[in-house]
């Protein structure tokens, strides 16, 4: 590449991964010119520094922030030589400035695997609290009253059910294990066969999804919101599990199909959920899925944790390399996807 290569980054990713940010760009044999989004949230970064952009990063610090997202989203509509932007998240298709990208050709990489430890981990706490009854002790906590389980109500053992796992990548995948340090029988739906050992005792392809619910205890949505998956629960799918069992979603809120959800938590067909995600968000205030005691929500916060920013740096930063030297990215995604 010849000259300065313009490349809009955040002051915060900087700071933390300035080393070895330019240890990347020599390896890439570029000379950044690095530009950042003005302090104030929501200021507009000046046309000549837009036009200057060629690589751009979604860092977490510019996503949450309202006004910065929006300027993100206006800096990348104004770089006519934008070539390619890289994601903190996993995935990429809820930003609204998306569908401008793919139809200029963007490139467009985001970082699969650098939160599924976490979410993997969340999920199992979901399951753990619904398993062992945690919503009843609550419940019991806030009356200030000394409410062991009866008797004739104890919970179940985990060990010897069955969890169905769909999606069986970084997240499925490390639910599926730990799951089966549990005892579980873990049971696995993915789209393509797998390769090398598998995380469960069973894996089938998503045309045996129905026949397999009846077998299940828990069902734990980890797959990809498409349109082959969206509302993949929905009430044909909920009545086709035995009566009690329970849901775990930390994929998308779209795979599941809310007012058909509700209804099987209400009748008590399904004796419990844990919900990260929603087909809105935030989850509107008059959702009954916020005062369903048989359901415990998190605001699409599985992924949270310290190493994450971390993870995510690195893998945009060995994609820079690749950039650099003109080898295929990692975790590239869409219309602009090069083979």
């Amino acid at each position: 590449m010849n000259g300065e290569t313009g490349v809009l980054l955040s002051k915060r990713f900087l700071a933390r991964f300035g080393e070895r940010f330019a240890a990347a760009a020599r390896a890439a044999g570029i000379t950044p010119a690095v530009l950042h989004l003005p302090e104030e949230p929501g200021a507009s970064l000046d046309p000549a520094a837009c036009a200057r952009i060629e690589i751009a990063y979604l860092t977490r610090d510019w996503r949450f922030s309202q006004g910065h997202y929006r300027a993100f989203g206006e800096a990348l509509a104004a770089a006519p030589r934008l070539k390619w932007v890289h994601f903190a998240s996993t995935g990429v298709d809820q930003h609204p400035f998306l569908p401008d990208l793919l139809r200029r050709g963007v490139r467009l990489t985001s970082s699969i695997g650098s939160n599924g430890e976490p979410v993997a981990q969340t999920a199992l706490g979901g399951l753990l609290m619904l398993a062992r009854g945690f919503p009843a002790w609550w419940r019991a906590q806030r009356r200030r009253a000394w409410a062991p389980h009866p008797p004739d109500a104890l919970p179940r053992e985990l060990a010897g059910q069955t969890v169905l796992v769909v999606g069986l990548g970084v997240i499925g995948s490390a639910v599926a294990r730990f799951c089966r340090a549990l005892g579980m029988r873990v049971i696995g739906v993915r789209r393509r066969p797998g390769r090398g050992e598998e995380p469960a005792d069973e894996v089938h392809p998503p045309a045996r999804l129905t026949a397999l619910l009846a077998r299940c205890d828990w069902v734990v949505l980890a797959c990809t919101h498409t349109p082959e998956t969206h509302h993949l629960m929905n009430a044909a799918s909920l009545a086709a599990l035995p009566r009690g069992a329970r849901l775990i979603n930390v994929s998308r809120g779209g795979v599941v199909e809310e007012r058909a959800l509700v209804a099987a938590l209400e009748s008590g067909h399904l004796a419990g959920a844990y919900l990260d995600v929603f087909e809105r968000e935030p989850l509107p205030a008059d959702s009954p899925l916020w005062s369903l005691p048989n359901v415990i929500v998190s605001p699409h916060n599985a992924q949270a944790s310290s190493g994450n920013d971390a993870r995510s740096a690195e893998i945009f930063l060995a994609n820079l390399e690749r950039f650099g030297r003109g080898e295929p990215l990692a975790n590239e995604h869409g219309q602009a996807q090069h083979a």
